[in-house]
Protein backbone atom coordinates (compact mmCIF):
# COMPACT_ATOMS: atom_id res chain seq x y z
CA UNK A 1 0.00 0.00 0.00
CA UNK A 2 1.21 3.42 -1.31
CA UNK A 3 1.46 5.87 2.33
CA UNK A 4 0.87 9.33 1.68
CA UNK A 5 3.04 10.41 4.77
CA UNK A 6 5.56 7.89 3.99
CA UNK A 7 6.02 8.93 0.66
CA UNK A 8 6.43 12.78 1.40
CA UNK A 9 9.28 11.36 3.71
CA UNK A 10 11.18 9.57 1.35
CA UNK A 11 10.73 12.30 -1.08
CA UNK A 12 11.97 14.63 1.46
CA UNK A 13 14.89 12.24 2.22
CA UNK A 14 15.95 11.76 -1.35
CA UNK A 15 16.52 15.35 -1.88
CA UNK A 16 18.43 15.75 1.71
CA UNK A 17 20.79 12.69 0.42
CA UNK A 18 21.17 14.29 -2.99
CA UNK A 19 21.90 17.83 -1.83
CA UNK A 20 24.18 16.93 0.80
CA UNK A 21 27.21 17.46 -0.43
CA UNK A 22 26.79 20.88 -1.10
CA UNK A 23 26.02 21.06 2.64
CA UNK A 24 29.23 19.62 3.23
CA UNK A 25 31.11 21.50 0.70
CA UNK A 26 30.03 24.87 2.57
CA UNK A 27 30.97 23.86 5.84
CA UNK A 28 33.89 25.32 7.19
CA UNK A 29 34.66 26.59 3.63
CA UNK A 30 36.96 30.21 3.55
CA UNK A 31 37.84 30.19 0.15
CA UNK A 32 37.16 33.03 -1.72
CA UNK A 33 34.36 32.06 -4.27
CA UNK A 34 35.62 32.03 -8.18
CA UNK A 35 32.75 33.20 -9.79
CA UNK A 36 29.41 32.02 -10.50
CA UNK A 37 29.53 29.43 -12.98
CA UNK A 38 32.91 28.07 -11.73
CA UNK A 39 30.80 27.13 -8.64
CA UNK A 40 27.26 26.31 -10.61
CA UNK A 41 29.41 23.73 -12.44
CA UNK A 42 31.25 22.44 -9.37
CA UNK A 43 27.88 22.61 -7.36
CA UNK A 44 26.17 20.84 -10.18
CA UNK A 45 29.16 18.02 -10.09
CA UNK A 46 28.70 17.10 -6.82
CA UNK A 47 24.68 16.47 -7.00
CA UNK A 48 25.04 14.52 -10.03
CA UNK A 49 27.50 12.29 -7.95
CA UNK A 50 25.59 12.40 -5.31
CA UNK A 51 22.61 11.02 -7.66
CA UNK A 52 24.51 8.43 -9.09
CA UNK A 53 25.23 7.23 -5.81
CA UNK A 54 21.84 6.84 -4.70
CA UNK A 55 21.06 4.92 -7.72
CA UNK A 56 22.41 1.54 -5.31
CA UNK A 57 19.83 2.58 -2.98
CA UNK A 58 17.12 2.20 -5.84
CA UNK A 59 18.28 -1.11 -6.91
CA UNK A 60 18.60 -2.81 -3.23
CA UNK A 61 15.45 -4.40 -3.85
CA UNK A 62 14.46 -3.57 0.14
CA UNK A 63 10.83 -4.46 0.96
CA UNK A 64 9.98 -1.61 3.30
CA UNK A 65 10.52 0.55 0.10
CA UNK A 66 8.67 -1.79 -1.94
CA UNK A 67 5.54 -1.44 0.42
CA UNK A 68 5.22 2.08 0.52
CA UNK A 69 6.50 2.82 -3.04
CA UNK A 70 6.34 -0.44 -5.43
CA UNK A 71 9.44 -1.84 -6.79
CA UNK A 72 8.44 -1.46 -10.37
CA UNK A 73 7.94 2.68 -9.59
CA UNK A 74 11.27 2.54 -7.95
CA UNK A 75 13.07 1.15 -10.91
CA UNK A 76 11.31 3.33 -13.33
CA UNK A 77 12.43 6.33 -11.37
CA UNK A 78 16.07 4.84 -11.21
CA UNK A 79 15.64 4.72 -15.05
CA UNK A 80 14.70 8.12 -15.60
CA UNK A 81 16.60 9.85 -12.57
CA UNK A 82 19.72 8.25 -14.18
CA UNK A 83 18.83 10.88 -17.43
CA UNK A 84 19.13 13.64 -14.88
CA UNK A 85 22.36 12.58 -13.05
CA UNK A 86 23.99 12.02 -16.97
CA UNK A 87 22.82 15.52 -17.55
CA UNK A 88 23.87 17.11 -14.16
CA UNK A 89 27.36 15.34 -15.22
CA UNK A 90 27.63 16.84 -18.65
CA UNK A 91 27.02 19.96 -17.72
CA UNK A 92 29.82 20.08 -14.61
CA UNK A 93 31.24 19.18 -17.81
CA UNK A 94 30.40 21.82 -20.19
CA UNK A 95 30.11 24.83 -17.54
CA UNK A 96 33.70 24.48 -16.28
CA UNK A 97 35.25 23.81 -19.66
CA UNK A 98 33.31 26.96 -21.07
CA UNK A 99 33.84 29.51 -18.02
CA UNK A 100 37.96 28.46 -17.65
CA UNK A 101 40.38 26.55 -19.83
CA UNK A 102 42.15 25.24 -17.06
CA UNK A 103 38.93 23.10 -16.44
CA UNK A 104 38.90 21.67 -20.19
CA UNK A 105 42.27 20.75 -20.03
CA UNK A 106 41.51 17.92 -17.55
CA UNK A 107 40.03 16.23 -20.38
CA UNK A 108 43.64 16.81 -22.67
CA UNK A 109 45.76 13.57 -22.39
CA UNK A 110 48.24 16.05 -23.42
CA UNK A 111 48.56 17.78 -20.20
CA UNK A 112 47.87 14.58 -17.72
CA UNK A 113 47.00 11.71 -19.46
CA UNK A 114 45.92 9.32 -16.77
CA UNK A 115 43.42 11.87 -15.20
CA UNK A 116 42.11 12.33 -18.82
CA UNK A 117 42.08 9.19 -19.71
CA UNK A 118 40.27 8.57 -15.92
CA UNK A 119 37.59 11.03 -17.14
CA UNK A 120 36.97 10.22 -20.51
CA UNK A 121 37.04 6.24 -19.10
CA UNK A 122 33.88 8.06 -16.44
CA UNK A 123 31.92 10.16 -19.58
CA UNK A 124 32.24 6.81 -21.96
CA UNK A 125 30.57 4.61 -19.27
CA UNK A 126 27.95 7.18 -18.47
CA UNK A 127 26.96 6.91 -22.11
CA UNK A 128 27.25 2.95 -22.02
CA UNK A 129 24.79 2.84 -19.13
CA UNK A 130 22.25 5.31 -20.77
CA UNK A 131 22.56 3.45 -23.98
CA UNK A 132 22.03 0.14 -22.71
CA UNK A 133 19.47 0.90 -20.34
CA UNK A 134 17.28 2.50 -22.82
CA UNK A 135 18.16 0.53 -25.64
CA UNK A 136 19.12 -3.27 -24.01
CA UNK A 137 16.26 -5.12 -26.63
CA UNK A 138 16.75 -3.49 -29.93
CA UNK A 139 20.66 -4.08 -29.15
CA UNK A 140 19.74 -7.64 -28.93
CA UNK A 141 21.87 -7.72 -25.68
CA UNK A 142 21.01 -10.38 -23.33
CA UNK A 143 19.71 -9.60 -19.51
CA UNK A 144 22.03 -11.42 -17.95
CA UNK A 145 24.57 -10.20 -19.85
CA UNK A 146 23.45 -6.58 -19.29
CA UNK A 147 23.15 -6.60 -15.59
CA UNK A 148 27.00 -7.75 -14.75
CA UNK A 149 28.02 -4.62 -17.23
CA UNK A 150 25.52 -2.61 -15.15
CA UNK A 151 27.22 -2.91 -11.97
CA UNK A 152 30.51 -3.00 -13.22
CA UNK A 153 30.29 0.72 -14.97
CA UNK A 154 28.40 1.76 -12.31
CA UNK A 155 31.45 1.02 -10.02
CA UNK A 156 34.16 2.25 -11.98
CA UNK A 157 31.54 5.37 -12.51
CA UNK A 158 31.70 6.27 -8.84
CA UNK A 159 34.94 5.06 -7.70
CA UNK A 160 36.63 7.59 -10.49
CA UNK A 161 34.34 10.04 -9.94
CA UNK A 162 36.03 9.89 -6.05
CA UNK A 163 39.23 9.78 -6.93
CA UNK A 164 38.38 13.13 -9.27
CA UNK A 165 36.69 14.82 -6.22
CA UNK A 166 39.74 14.23 -3.84
CA UNK A 167 42.19 15.02 -6.19
CA UNK A 168 40.69 18.59 -6.95
CA UNK A 169 40.24 18.84 -3.25
CA UNK A 170 39.13 22.74 -3.56
CA UNK A 171 35.67 21.82 -1.13
CA UNK A 172 37.03 18.16 -0.09
CA UNK A 173 40.76 19.16 1.54
CA UNK A 174 39.88 18.72 5.52
CA UNK A 175 40.09 15.34 6.43
CA UNK A 176 36.85 15.08 8.14
CA UNK A 177 35.09 16.30 4.92
CA UNK A 178 37.07 13.37 2.83
CA UNK A 179 36.21 10.54 5.07
CA UNK A 180 32.40 11.87 4.64
CA UNK A 181 33.06 11.54 0.53
CA UNK A 182 34.61 8.15 1.11
CA UNK A 183 32.14 6.97 3.76
CA UNK A 184 29.18 7.65 1.21
CA UNK A 185 30.74 5.88 -1.51
CA UNK A 186 31.66 2.70 0.45
CA UNK A 187 27.61 2.90 1.60
CA UNK A 188 27.59 2.98 -1.76
CA UNK A 189 29.76 0.23 -3.45
CA UNK A 190 28.03 -1.51 0.22
CA UNK A 191 24.45 -1.61 -1.20
CA UNK A 192 25.39 -3.26 -4.47
CA UNK A 193 27.27 -5.97 -2.14
CA UNK A 194 24.08 -6.57 -0.35
CA UNK A 195 22.25 -7.09 -3.56
CA UNK A 196 24.49 -8.79 -5.50
CA UNK A 197 26.11 -11.20 -2.60
CA UNK A 198 24.58 -10.91 0.84
CA UNK A 199 20.94 -11.92 -0.38
CA UNK A 200 21.88 -14.65 -2.75
CA UNK A 201 24.28 -15.93 0.04
CA UNK A 202 20.71 -15.79 2.49
CA UNK A 203 19.00 -17.21 -0.13
CA UNK A 204 20.95 -20.78 -0.18
CA UNK A 205 19.25 -22.04 2.89
CA UNK A 206 15.60 -20.87 1.91
CA UNK A 207 15.61 -23.11 -1.23
CA UNK A 208 12.83 -24.04 -3.42
CA UNK A 209 12.12 -27.18 -5.69
CA UNK A 210 9.71 -27.04 -9.21
CA UNK A 211 6.67 -29.50 -7.96
CA UNK A 212 5.09 -28.96 -11.39
CA UNK A 213 4.93 -27.24 -14.86
CA UNK A 214 1.47 -26.86 -16.31
CA UNK A 215 1.24 -25.48 -19.82
CA UNK A 216 -1.15 -22.30 -20.50
CA UNK A 217 -3.28 -20.84 -23.33
CA UNK A 218 -1.48 -17.54 -24.87
CA UNK A 219 1.89 -19.83 -24.80
CA UNK A 220 2.39 -19.31 -20.99
CA UNK A 221 3.33 -21.78 -18.27
CA UNK A 222 2.30 -22.06 -14.98
CA UNK A 223 5.14 -23.29 -12.34
CA UNK A 224 4.12 -24.77 -9.06
CA UNK A 225 6.66 -24.21 -6.30
CA UNK A 226 7.20 -25.78 -2.87
CA UNK A 227 9.66 -24.61 0.10
CA UNK A 228 12.39 -27.69 0.78
CA UNK A 229 13.15 -27.40 4.36
CA UNK A 230 11.42 -24.41 5.55
CA UNK A 231 8.10 -23.12 5.90
CA UNK A 232 7.62 -20.90 2.75
CA UNK A 233 6.90 -17.62 2.30
CA UNK A 234 3.97 -14.95 3.26
CA UNK A 235 2.94 -12.83 0.70
CA UNK A 236 0.08 -10.11 -0.35
CA UNK A 237 -1.83 -11.22 -3.29
CA UNK A 238 -1.07 -9.05 -5.97
CA UNK A 239 2.96 -9.32 -5.05
CA UNK A 240 6.11 -10.42 -7.63
CA UNK A 241 9.10 -12.18 -6.41
CA UNK A 242 12.34 -12.89 -8.40
CA UNK A 243 13.07 -16.25 -9.44
CA UNK A 244 16.56 -17.60 -9.86
CA UNK A 245 16.15 -21.71 -11.33
CA UNK A 246 19.28 -23.75 -10.86
CA UNK A 247 21.77 -24.65 -8.13
CA UNK A 248 23.14 -21.54 -7.39
CA UNK A 249 21.53 -18.19 -6.27
CA UNK A 250 23.95 -16.47 -7.48
CA UNK A 251 23.35 -16.97 -11.12
CA UNK A 252 22.50 -13.73 -13.17
CA UNK A 253 19.72 -15.64 -14.75
CA UNK A 254 17.47 -13.65 -12.40
CA UNK A 255 14.27 -12.47 -13.28
CA UNK A 256 10.58 -10.69 -11.64
CA UNK A 257 7.21 -12.53 -12.22
CA UNK A 258 4.17 -12.04 -10.29
CA UNK A 259 2.80 -14.56 -8.04
CA UNK A 260 -0.59 -15.81 -9.68
CA UNK A 261 -1.46 -18.04 -7.07
CA UNK A 262 -4.10 -17.06 -3.67
CA UNK A 263 -2.07 -16.34 -0.63
CA UNK A 264 -4.10 -18.57 1.41
CA UNK A 265 -2.81 -21.36 -0.79
CA UNK A 266 0.99 -21.49 1.15
CA UNK A 267 3.39 -23.10 1.39
CA UNK A 268 3.29 -23.83 -2.19
CA UNK A 269 3.16 -20.52 -4.54
CA UNK A 270 2.44 -20.46 -8.45
CA UNK A 271 4.02 -18.69 -10.65
CA UNK A 272 2.36 -18.09 -14.37
CA UNK A 273 5.09 -16.76 -17.29
CA UNK A 274 4.30 -15.70 -20.67
CA UNK A 275 7.40 -17.23 -22.76
CA UNK A 276 8.19 -13.67 -24.49
CA UNK A 277 12.36 -13.18 -23.92
CA UNK A 278 15.48 -15.38 -23.76
CA UNK A 279 14.66 -17.02 -20.45
CA UNK A 280 10.78 -16.84 -20.61
CA UNK A 281 10.70 -18.81 -24.06
CA UNK A 282 12.58 -22.01 -22.23
CA UNK A 283 10.16 -21.96 -19.70
CA UNK A 284 8.53 -24.88 -20.74
CA UNK A 285 11.22 -26.71 -20.78
CA UNK A 286 11.94 -26.76 -17.05
CA UNK A 287 11.95 -30.26 -15.23
CA UNK A 288 10.03 -31.07 -11.89
CA UNK A 289 12.61 -31.18 -9.34
CA UNK A 290 14.48 -28.31 -10.69
CA UNK A 291 16.34 -26.33 -7.78
CA UNK A 292 14.70 -22.83 -7.32
CA UNK A 293 15.20 -19.52 -5.03
CA UNK A 294 13.17 -16.46 -4.37
CA UNK A 295 14.03 -13.32 -3.27
CA UNK A 296 10.60 -11.50 -2.26
CA UNK A 297 8.06 -10.33 -1.83
CA UNK A 298 7.72 -7.24 -3.46
CA UNK A 299 5.16 -4.84 -4.59
CA UNK A 300 2.69 -2.78 -3.61
CA UNK A 301 0.03 -4.03 -5.97
CA UNK A 302 -2.45 -5.66 -3.28
CA UNK A 303 -6.34 -4.25 -1.86
CA UNK A 304 -6.23 -2.13 1.09
CA UNK A 305 -8.47 -2.69 3.94
CA UNK A 306 -10.30 0.31 3.03
CA UNK A 307 -11.21 -1.39 -0.23
CA UNK A 308 -14.82 -1.62 -0.98
CA UNK A 309 -15.23 -2.04 -4.53
CA UNK A 310 -12.61 -3.07 -7.15
CA UNK A 311 -11.92 -2.67 -10.92
CA UNK A 312 -9.07 -4.31 -12.77
CA UNK A 313 -7.60 -3.80 -16.02
CA UNK A 314 -5.89 -6.38 -17.46
CA UNK A 315 -3.78 -6.84 -20.68
CA UNK A 316 -1.84 -10.29 -21.62
CA UNK A 317 0.16 -12.29 -19.16
CA UNK A 318 -0.63 -8.86 -16.95
CA UNK A 319 -3.58 -11.00 -15.55
CA UNK A 320 -1.28 -12.66 -13.41
CA UNK A 321 -1.23 -10.33 -10.05
CA UNK A 322 -4.67 -10.14 -10.59
CA UNK A 323 -5.44 -13.66 -10.92
CA UNK A 324 -3.49 -14.11 -7.48
CA UNK A 325 -6.26 -11.21 -6.06
CA UNK A 326 -8.89 -12.90 -6.92
CA UNK A 327 -7.86 -16.42 -6.03
CA UNK A 328 -7.60 -14.85 -2.58
CA UNK A 329 -10.37 -13.32 -2.36
CA UNK A 330 -12.40 -16.61 -3.60
CA UNK A 331 -10.85 -18.36 -0.79
CA UNK A 332 -10.70 -15.70 2.18
CA UNK A 333 -14.54 -15.04 1.42
CA UNK A 334 -14.20 -11.86 1.21
CA UNK A 335 -16.97 -10.66 -1.27
CA UNK A 336 -16.49 -6.78 -2.90
CA UNK A 337 -17.75 -6.33 -6.05
CA UNK A 338 -15.25 -6.75 -8.91
CA UNK A 339 -15.07 -5.81 -12.03
CA UNK A 340 -12.58 -6.94 -14.18
CA UNK A 341 -11.77 -5.89 -17.92
CA UNK A 342 -9.53 -8.48 -19.53
CA UNK A 343 -8.06 -7.72 -22.75
CA UNK A 344 -6.07 -10.76 -25.34
CA UNK A 345 -5.27 -10.11 -28.82
CA UNK A 346 -6.96 -13.44 -29.36
CA UNK A 347 -9.81 -16.06 -27.47
CA UNK A 348 -7.35 -18.85 -27.78
CA UNK A 349 -4.46 -16.65 -26.52
CA UNK A 350 -5.96 -15.45 -22.95
CA UNK A 351 -3.85 -16.77 -20.14
CA UNK A 352 -6.39 -18.20 -17.65
CA UNK A 353 -9.64 -17.32 -18.97
CA UNK A 354 -11.35 -20.28 -18.52
CA UNK A 355 -10.86 -20.23 -14.71
CA UNK A 356 -12.10 -16.25 -14.82
CA UNK A 357 -14.89 -17.74 -16.58
CA UNK A 358 -15.58 -20.58 -14.10
CA UNK A 359 -15.09 -17.83 -11.12
CA UNK A 360 -17.39 -15.21 -12.54
CA UNK A 361 -20.26 -17.42 -12.75
CA UNK A 362 -19.52 -19.48 -10.02
CA UNK A 363 -19.64 -16.04 -7.57
CA UNK A 364 -21.87 -13.03 -7.33
CA UNK A 365 -19.12 -10.71 -7.09
CA UNK A 366 -17.09 -10.90 -10.15
CA UNK A 367 -18.12 -9.15 -13.22
CA UNK A 368 -15.85 -10.28 -16.17
CA UNK A 369 -15.29 -8.68 -19.61
CA UNK A 370 -13.56 -10.38 -21.75
CA UNK A 371 -12.08 -7.94 -24.63
CA UNK A 372 -10.63 -9.55 -27.48
CA UNK A 373 -8.61 -7.65 -30.21
CA UNK A 374 -9.53 -10.28 -33.51
CA UNK A 375 -11.72 -13.14 -32.56
CA UNK A 376 -13.91 -15.45 -35.04
CA UNK A 377 -17.78 -14.49 -36.08
CA UNK A 378 -18.84 -17.02 -33.05
CA UNK A 379 -16.94 -14.63 -30.12
CA UNK A 380 -20.03 -13.24 -27.43
CA UNK A 381 -17.60 -11.05 -25.72
CA UNK A 382 -16.77 -7.70 -26.71
CA UNK A 383 -14.22 -6.98 -29.59
CA UNK A 384 -11.18 -4.47 -29.71
CA UNK A 385 -9.26 -2.26 -27.49
CA UNK A 386 -9.52 -0.73 -24.29
CA UNK A 387 -10.62 2.86 -25.60
CA UNK A 388 -11.84 5.84 -23.22
CA UNK A 389 -15.05 4.85 -24.61
CA UNK A 390 -15.06 1.10 -23.55
CA UNK A 391 -14.32 2.37 -20.46
CA UNK A 392 -17.29 4.80 -19.71
CA UNK A 393 -19.31 1.84 -20.83
CA UNK A 394 -18.14 -0.96 -18.67
CA UNK A 395 -16.94 1.11 -15.34
CA UNK A 396 -18.51 1.07 -12.41
CA UNK A 397 -19.69 4.80 -11.18
CA UNK A 398 -16.93 6.61 -9.44
CA UNK A 399 -17.22 6.07 -5.43
CA UNK A 400 -14.63 6.95 -2.66
CA UNK A 401 -14.38 3.03 -1.81
CA UNK A 402 -12.99 2.07 -5.31
CA UNK A 403 -9.74 0.69 -5.81
CA UNK A 404 -8.03 0.44 -9.28
CA UNK A 405 -6.01 -2.46 -10.15
CA UNK A 406 -3.99 -1.88 -13.83
CA UNK A 407 -1.74 -4.40 -15.59
CA UNK A 408 -0.56 -5.16 -18.68
CA UNK A 409 1.17 -3.57 -21.86
CA UNK A 410 2.53 -0.21 -21.41
CA UNK A 411 0.39 1.76 -23.88
CA UNK A 412 -2.92 0.20 -22.49
CA UNK A 413 -1.56 1.06 -18.82
CA UNK A 414 -0.62 4.69 -20.16
CA UNK A 415 -4.06 4.88 -22.00
CA UNK A 416 -6.03 3.73 -18.28
CA UNK A 417 -3.93 6.07 -16.35
CA UNK A 418 -4.94 9.31 -18.13
CA UNK A 419 -8.25 7.95 -18.87
CA UNK A 420 -8.74 7.91 -14.72
CA UNK A 421 -6.88 11.18 -14.49
CA UNK A 422 -9.34 12.81 -16.33
CA UNK A 423 -12.40 11.59 -14.24
CA UNK A 424 -10.84 13.33 -11.20
CA UNK A 425 -9.74 9.82 -9.71
CA UNK A 426 -7.06 10.24 -7.07
CA UNK A 427 -3.78 8.89 -7.36
CA UNK A 428 -3.28 6.71 -4.36
CA UNK A 429 -6.85 4.98 -5.60
CA UNK A 430 -4.91 3.80 -8.42
CA UNK A 431 -2.21 0.51 -8.30
CA UNK A 432 -0.26 0.35 -11.54
CA UNK A 433 2.27 -2.81 -12.27
CA UNK A 434 4.34 -3.12 -14.78
CA UNK A 435 6.26 -5.82 -15.97
CA UNK A 436 8.97 -4.38 -17.95
CA UNK A 437 11.52 -4.10 -15.38
CA UNK A 438 13.95 -6.03 -15.66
Amino acid sequence: MKLPGHLTLLKLSYLLLAGLPLLVAALAHNRAGRGLWIELGVGLGFVGFSVLALQFALTGKFRHLSVVLGLDALLHFHRQIGLVAFGLILAHVGILSAADSNYAAFLDPRVDWMRALALWVVLGALILLIVTTYWRIPLGIPYEWWRIGHGMLALAVLSIGLAHILRVGWYVDEPWKQSIWIAGTLCAVGLLVYARVWKPYRARRRRWTVNAVRPEKGDAWTLELVPDGHEGMRFRAGQFVWLVLGDSPFSQHQHPFSISSSEHRTPELEITVKALGDFTSRIGEVEVGTHAYIDGPYGSFVLDDATEEVVCVAGGVGITPIMSILRTMRDSGREIPVTLVYGFPAPDQAILLKELEELAHETGWLDLVRLAEYAEPDWTGERGLVTPEFLDRHLPPEAPGLRYFICGPDPMMDGVESYLSSKGVPLERVRSERFNIA
